[in-house]
Order: C-alpha cells, then sequence, then structure tokens
C-alpha cells in the first residue's frame, strides 16, 4: 500500500517553489503543502441505525446553557441525562431502550468500518491541519490531529457525493473560532472522522461530519457542529452549542 506522507508533499512543494515551478495552491495559508489528489474512491460510512441520531453518548450527556440539537439524542448504557432544559432538541430522546443499545452496536460497527478502511494513495496528517485543504479520499493519523493556526477546507472538486474519511489513532481538538469550511460541492453528511480516543471543540468553532470518538466528546462555549457526534464509552459535554445533522 502506497502511502502518501506529509512531510514529503511538503518538502515536495518547498522545491518546486523555490525552482520556480507553479504550485498548484501557493497561498500560504497551508504553508506551501499540497494535498495530492486520491484516485481510489472511499464508499460513504453506512451508520445505520444511527440515522435518526444527531447525538449519541456511552456514559452520560451533560448540558449547560442555550444548547440547541436538531435531531434525535440518545445514550446506552449509561442514564445520566442533565441540562435539558435549558437546552433543548426536535427529535426523540431515547435512553437505554432499544433504539439506543441498537444505535450503539451499529455505532461499533460504523467505527469500525472507518477505521479499518484502506487504501493505494492514502494520505498521511499529523499535527496541526488548519490551513489545508483536504480533497476526497482517505486520511490517517497515527497520533493526535489538531485544527489550529487557520481553517481546515474540505473541498469536493465538483462532486456532491464526494466522500472523506479521516482516521485518528488519539485525539481530536480544534481551538477557539476555527473552522471547518465545505467547498466544491462538498457535504458535511459525506465526512467522517474516526477518532481513537477524544474529541475536544474550543470556543465558537465552527465543525463539520459524523464525528466517532472512542470515549468522549467535548464542546465549548458557543461551538457548532453540522453533523453527529457519537461517543462511543464515554460522555457527550456540551455548553451552549448548536448540532445539526442535515
Amino acid at each position: 500500500m502506497k502511502t502518501t506522507n506529509l512531510l514529503t508533499v511538503f518538502s515536495l512543494a518547498t522545491a518546486m517553489m523555490f525552482s520556480g515551478c507553479k504550485n498548484d495552491d501557493p497561498s500560504p495559508a497551508n504553508n506551501g503543502i499540497v494535498i495530492p489528489i486520491q484516485t481510489v474512491i472511499q464508499a460513504k460510512v453506512i451508520v445505520a441505525g444511527v440515522s435518526g441520531l444527531a447525538v449519541l453518548a456511552g456514559e452520560s450527556i451533560t448540558n449547560t446553557g442555550a444548547t440547541s440539537i436538531t435531531g434525535d439524542v440518545g445514550l446506552s448504557p449509561g442514564t445520566s441525562l442533565d441540562g435539558f432544559p435549558p437546552g433543548e432538541y426536535t427529535g426523540v430522546l431515547h435512553i437505554n431502550n432499544n433504539i439506543a443499545t441498537q444505535a450503539k452496536l451499529d455505532l461499533k460497527t460504523a467505527y469500525d468500518n472507518a477505521a479499518g478502511r484502506t487504501s493505494t494513495d492514502i494520505v498521511t496528517l499529523s499535527g496541526n491541519i488548519g490551513g489545508l485543504t483536504l480533497t476526497p479520499g482517505l486520511y490517517k493519523s497515527t497520533s493526535s490531529l489538531a485544527i489550529s493556526s487557520g481553517d481546515l477546507t474540505f473541498d469536493a472538486k465538483g462532486n456532491a457525493d464526494a466522500v472523506f474519511i479521516i482516521q485518528i489513532a488519539s485525539a481530536l481538538t480544534t481551538t477557539s473560532g476555527r473552522q471547518v469550511i465545505l467547498s466544491g460541492g462538498a457535504h458535511a453528511k459525506n465526512i467522517f472522522w474516526q477518532v481513537g480516543s477524544s474529541a475536544t471543540f474550543g470556543t465558537t468553532s465552527v465543525f463539520k461530519g459524523t464525528v466517532m470518538a472512542m470515549q468522549s466528546i467535548t464542546f465549548n462555549t458557543g461551538a457548532t457542529l453540522d453533523g453527529k457526534a457519537l461517543a462511543r464509552t464515554g460522555s457527550i459535554t456540551m455548553e451552549g452549542n448548536t448540532i445539526v445533522y442535515k
């Protein structure tokens, strides 16, 4: 399996700039790193019984402030739900019932599917990916990823069905005010984040996609998510957030 490491990509991009060759994306926001176009098309990760759930946790769900959730809320095997109201949700609450239990099983299947994806032209990511533009395909990090010092863009290149899968061995973090931006017809429903430990979203950050975390998910004040927040074993903590799954 061929793996493209961004350290190599950065070296090539730097050499191109110094040699006078034209860089495909010379914007200083991505520090000269050019993400290769992948030829292997990834299929969507099927989340099955989680389809109607915007939020699903294993241990507990805690909220403070005027959080707004568009969609159902699920919890299993835990039963501790706190902060609704003042938090609100438009769908149905499922606490350790048959639907929540099945959703957790379906989440495990979806998580394992995303974690097990392979590709002949997978791209390796590391550290801070803020400022990058990702094109459709499969991405892998062997440690943690952060979106800081710049926003992250997903560019579907005109294909509204384009799928992005990001495999993260450890934690996912966004810093305050950072954004995930969609371009070229990209849709949040086609972006899948497989997080090996926990995800934390900074104050007023804007995130996109289905987040499948092995442990917990934390939303700091005012953070928003266009997608799903799914925590397998741990808790989901919210503080005046907006979570919408379309």
